[in-house]
């Protein structure tokens, strides 16, 4: 099978169910690369998300803000055939990629803690993460066995979410 891999890059939000499709985020530092997938329908999505809120003077970019790339990624993986009670959610990123003394600069733990609480606000438990460090990351989702893989920069490919030994779940 050919496989058509999605770049998600800073501030998008891509959901899919084709069985040959990759969605992907590279270079995830600060920022949060927020997957949702429901295993019995086959439906994955993912939001990289850039910083935790969207000030009142910017214009709504859904996948940018985690105050606006939660509730925006849910809507879009439901809208594609998910069911919200099965939605896992798996994070990526937030590593601190810079230093600047105190830790109020710290983007990427407050982009974790922000979509953390867009989560909790809508009830969806965090499944697996990998979050926080100093070092750089890409997500992979794959829409065929809803496998979800994480790679930091200089490692290897390593699993969040494997996938199932028997097919997808039943519906």
């Amino acid at each position: 099978m050919i496989s058509t891999e999605t770049m998600v890059r800073m501030g998008e939000l891509a959901v899919s169910t084709g069985s040959g499709d990759v969605l992907t985020s590279i270079g995830l530092g600060s920022c949060i690369g927020l997957v949702l997938v429901d295993r019995a329908k086959g439906v994955v999505g993912l939001a990289h998300v850039m910083l935790p809120e969207r000030p009142a003077s910017v214009a709504p970019q859904p996948g940018k803000f985690a105050d606006t790339a939660v509730p925006a990624l849910i809507d879009a993986v439901v809208a594609k055939g998910a069911r919200r009670v099965r939605l896992e959610a798996f994070m990526v990123g937030g590593a601190q990629m810079f230093t600047f003394g105190g830790g109020s600069m710290d983007v990427g733990a407050r982009n974790a803690a922000a979509v953390k609480a867009g989560l909790a606000a809508a009830r969806l438990p965090v499944r697996a993460a990998e979050t926080g460090g100093d070092r750089g990351r890409t997500v992979r989702v794959y829409a065929e066995d809803c496998r979800v893989t994480v790679k930091a920069a200089g490692g290897p490919e390593t699993p969040l979410l494997s996938a199932p030994s028997a097919g997808r779940m039943a519906a």
